[in-house]
């Protein structure tokens, strides 16, 4: 039997404004400065850049936001158009300092034009002489090339989708034929299938001598023993010496294992790091600054006020002009948050790195990464009274210039462990120090991880295997056996 009743239950929600402040926290200054001008284009009643002094009616922002429905309708006879009006002959917004240092960088960055990797590659086609159907599964060879250089698929796969889609009928035998012709393409090593293939392409293009004659048959017969770096084994099997082999290894490792990656005319997206914050050391204390790029200056458009004024003082309000008073409201409000929720990004991201910079004074003042303190989120947050998810959106894709270089603020959080004096650690020292013992080691017999959890006991830090084996993955520092060298 169906019954109906009415149930009270209180839920948390956050408002559209809130989610959308969230996100605008979380963008770096590169994506903030793309929002900005998204925002700029998408609203007529927001502009950018310092206004003319104006001796009439002007905007007024206060912080007082409304929230609308898109499904409720707007009453245009209860619109207070005194709100959006002023009788000052100085808005607020001109009142408000803006004490940010503006860079002497260009807010735009120009990108160079050039030959992608793909095409620089079919233009050396163009110098081989190709029947119609070589070229096209040349070509199409070249398109399947990866960022790396590789050609990562099974020749069978590339038989069957050029077929499918080139209309192209052909024979495994008849692709690999034109992938030795690309083979033959600069860089040196690109359209290799795996790395063995293409370090023993780059050999095979080296002026013949001892160490590449050796080099060419440990890759080509001996690849296994010579990635696991079994050189006994290697000694043994080409009845060699000690030195033979070590000119052999010194041809390979000066090798390519990424050939496309020489290209410089190509066109992969690059990552622009552009730091957030600057922290400099004046006169020994840490003195921190956002990037002027933050804080850029916006108004409302001065037309907006002009057909608000133009409504009020009109005696008959027709049908389109409450329409055209109703979007004008809308636009304004959208304009007015904007403006507050950029006011309220600056102080979040300025609070919340200042928090941090104190915490980690000792490193900021010295740079040596073992004067960092154990540190999470939580620490932060409670610092500076908000919640750990704002925290992580300052910290997650943020940087930070420092006298020590640029710096991703994730990267000065850590968890703590306590040494042989019971005191909290940063478990970013003990990986300091982890990576420099192994630095100093002797690379002909590398400390082992038992080895290693042994040396660091010795300096304070007791800590098992298995962490000190963590850790090194982490540092991706490989085994003691993968360390070794002749």
């Amino acid at each position: 039997m169906l019954k109906q009743h009415l149930q009270f239950k209180l839920s948390q929600k956050l408002s559209p404004q809130q989610i959308q402040l969230m996100k605008l926290i979380q963008l770096p200054t590169q994506a903030f400065e793309q929002r900005l001008k998204q925002e700029l284009e998408e609203n007529p009643a927001l502009e950018g850049g310092k206004e003319e002094a104006l001796n009439d009616l002007d905007s007024e922002f206060d912080n007082s936001s409304e929230e609308y429905n898109d499904n409720e309708s707007i009453n245009t006879d209860d619109i207070n158009v005194d709100e959006y009006l002023s009788d000052d002959e100085i808005p607020e917004y001109r009142t408000q300092a803006n004490n940010y240092s503006s860079d002497d960088e260009e807010k735009t960055m120009p990108y160079a034009a050039g030959t992608s990797f793909t095409q620089y590659l079919i233009n050396q086609l163009n110098t081989y002489r190709l029947t119609d159907e070589e070229r096209d599964i040349a070509e199409f060879l070249v398109g399947s090339v990866d960022e790396s250089g590789y050609i990562r698929r099974e020749i069978s796969d590339i038989m069957d989708d050029l077929a499918f889609t080139q209309n192209v009928y052909t024979s495994e035998e008849a692709i690999l034929k034109v992938l030795k012709i690309v083979h033959q393409l600069d860089p040196a090593g690109v359209g290799a299938r795996n790395l063995q293939e293409c370090l023993s392409i780059q050999l095979h293009r080296k002026n013949k001598t001892e160490d590449t004659d050796l080099a060419i048959a440990i890759i080509d017969k001996a690849f296994d023993q010579f990635t696991k770096k079994h050189y006994k084994k290697l000694i043994q099997k080409f009845n060699i010496t000690e030195e033979q082999l070590k000119g052999a290894i010194t041809e390979i490792e000066h090798l390519n294992p990424k050939p496309g990656g020489s290209y410089a005319g190509n066109n992969r997206i690059v990552e622009h790091v552009v730091p957030d914050f600057a922290i400099k050391i004046v006169d020994g204390e840490l003195e921190l600054s956002l990037n002027g790029r933050n804080a850029p200056e916006l108004h409302v458009s001065r037309e907006y006020n002009n057909m608000l004024k133009g409504y009020k003082d009109s005696k008959e309000k027709s049908k389109s002009q409450k329409d055209a008073v109703m979007f004008i409201k809308q636009k304004l409000d959208a304009a007015k948050w904007f403006i507050e929720a950029i006011k309220q990004r600056q102080q979040t991201l300025f609070v919340t790195m200042s928090a941090i910079m104190h915490y980690q004074k000792d490193y900021f003042l010295t740079g040596d990464e073992r004067n960092l303190k154990p540190m999470i989120l939580k620490d932060i947050a409670d610092e500076i009274s908000m919640d750990v998810s704002t925290v992580s959106r300052v910290a997650n894709s943020k940087y930070v210039d420092t006298p020590y270089g640029t710096k991703l603020i994730k990267e000065f959080f850590s968890e703590s462990m306590k040494n042989d004096q019971g005191e909290d650690v940063s478990t970013r020292e003990i990986k300091k120090i982890l990576e420099t013992v192994i630095e100093e080691e002797n690379k002909k017999k590398p400390l082992t991880d038992e080895t290693l959890a042994s040396i660091l006991k010795d300096k304070g830090y007791p800590i098992a295997r298995r962490t000190v084996a963590k850790y090194r993955e982490q540092l991706d520092i490989p085994v003691a056996r993968l360390r070794k060298k002749i």
